[in-house]
């Protein structure tokens, strides 16, 4: 594609202003009586017809290795598909599973491992969250966790517990996905910019996690008030009730049942093998979500209407809209801008004030924006500068990038799943509302994140 437009600083700060009134309109959802979809698609179509007219937006056909032109919108190269692939196949995935009655076995055998103690089933959950964040993915470890958590509150009487469970798992992901060097996008731009091995990030980023994790699970039980059951009667009331828990009770058809089983150990492990495996890691982990999606499906063969109707449109809608907004502020050079602007906080790039102001300046700005295309810029501005591999930068860029998702809902894509789910369970909780309860959650991590730095600097 050719690409000419030449932009005036004017016209940047311009699509910065679109990309704050975006975010304004979000946090002002409720009183707007608008769905997220129908905010940020307005604003998508907006944007799209500004930068078209101002001649910012490549137009043309992309030519293929093979000397074909291909013609495409650029609205549609503009959205990670595999992401949407991703949300639709797990969602599919599970919504069937679950129906095989595998997830309420799962959650009441955890449940019965509890002893019906809230404050030990959240631990439980907690640390699975940050497990299969590590592993799958952040999305796919979210739908999952959460589905078994909702089916365990629900089993234990403790419904109102479960806004509470569903936010820390969701801000846990983000946590999990520091872990390894393929848990998150960012931390493969990253570390590969930086030269960083799987095995040096792992044990670089592992201290943090476990510290981090511990942290948001006592503030977690601290601020939603899950405790453990101290008085002896309640512990006798509750163990009493778990055991009255039969895992069997759910199972209809127990060829289904393994069935399923079997399903979802191959679905984790193929997710967990995907980058490593011939073939597979050329398709994608959304190949392996849609195609998981549809296998199990085929047990329904001409039933699956139901099961398409359960999607969420509006989150799969709203991940469109979003990426092609992001794609209009990349044209317009707004992540460029932002990178400038984290250039000069660094400085020389030695100082601790510049680690500690990349960190938050990544953070801030991740939980806005798309933190791949950002991460793709801070990283090409410290390969510029000729960052050693061991610079402490890199990893301020790891940790503001993952842990940026935790400030608002839309920072990241598993915090956005949680609170769909939350929704799904006629639950309230808005953009404000999330940031109000997620703040303390990110400050504190994020105070941890400086502190680790500054620690083994």
């Amino acid at each position: 594609m050719e690409h000419t437009a030449q932009l005036s600083g004017a016209m940047t700060l311009f699509f910065s202003g679109l990309l704050a009134l975006m975010i304004l309109a979000l946090a002002l959802e409720e009183k707007l009586h608008a769905k997220k979809s129908i905010i940020v698609g307005a604003f998508a179509m907006v944007c799209l017809l500004i930068a078209s007219a101002l001649g910012i937006i490549p137009f043309g056909d992309i030519i293929l290795p093979t000397g074909h032109h291909l013609h495409m919108p650029v609205y549609i190269e503009a959205v990670d598909w595999e992401v949407i692939a991703i949300i639709i196949g797990s969602s599919l995935f599970v919504d069937v599973t679950s129906r095989s009655g595998l997830f309420t076995w799962v959650a009441i055998r955890l449940t019965r491992l509890s002893g019906g103690d809230p404050l030990k089933l959240l631990w439980a959950y907690g640390l699975m969250t940050v497990l299969f964040s590590a592993v799958l993915n952040n999305v796919t470890a979210m739908i999952i966790v959460g589905s078994l958590t909702a089916v365990s509150l629900d089993r234990l009487g403790n419904r109102d517990k479960l806004l509470g469970f569903l936010l820390i798992e969701g801000l846990l992901t983000n946590i999990g996905g520091l872990l390894t060097l393929i848990s998150s996008v960012p931390n493969i731009i990253v570390g590969n910019a930086a030269g960083i091995s799987f095995v040096q990030f792992f044990m670089k980023a592992a201290p943090f996690v476990l510290v981090a994790t511990i942290a948001t699970l006592v503030l977690g039980a601290r601020l939603f008030s899950i405790h453990r059951l101290s008085r002896a009667t309640d512990r006798v009331a509750a163990a009493e009730l778990v055991k009255g828990f039969d895992p069997s009770d759910s199972i209809e058809s127990r060829g289904f049942f393994l069935y399923a089983a079997v399903m979802l150990a191959a679905f984790i492990t193929m997710i967990a093998t995907a980058s490593i495996t011939p073939v597979i890691r050329d398709l994608g982990l959304g190949f392996v979500a849609m195609s998981f999606a549809i296998l199990v499906l085929i047990r329904f063969k001409h039933e699956v209407d139901p099961f398409y109707r359960a999607v969420d449109w509006d989150l799969i809608l709203f991940f469109i809209f979003l990426f092609v907004i992001i794609n209009v502020m990349e044209h317009a050079r707004v992540l460029e801008l932002i990178g400038r602007g984290v250039g000069i906080l660094i400085g020389d790039g030695t100082s601790t004030g510049g680690m500690v102001s990349l960190l938050l300046a990544s953070s801030v700005f991740s939980s806005v924006t798309d933190n791949i295309p950002l991460s793709a810029m801070l990283a090409k501005i410290l390969a510029a500068r000729g960052m050693s591999g061991d610079s402490p930068l890199w990893w301020s860029i790891i940790f503001g990038a993952n842990l940026g998702g935790n400030i608002t809902p839309i920072g990241s894509a598993s915090t956005l799943v949680a609170v769909t789910i939350i929704h799904k369970h006629k639950l309230t909780l808005s953009f404000v509302g999330f940031v109000k309860k997620a703040l303390p959650f990110a400050l504190m991590q994020i105070a941890l994140a400086v502190a680790y730095l500054l620690l083994v600097h």
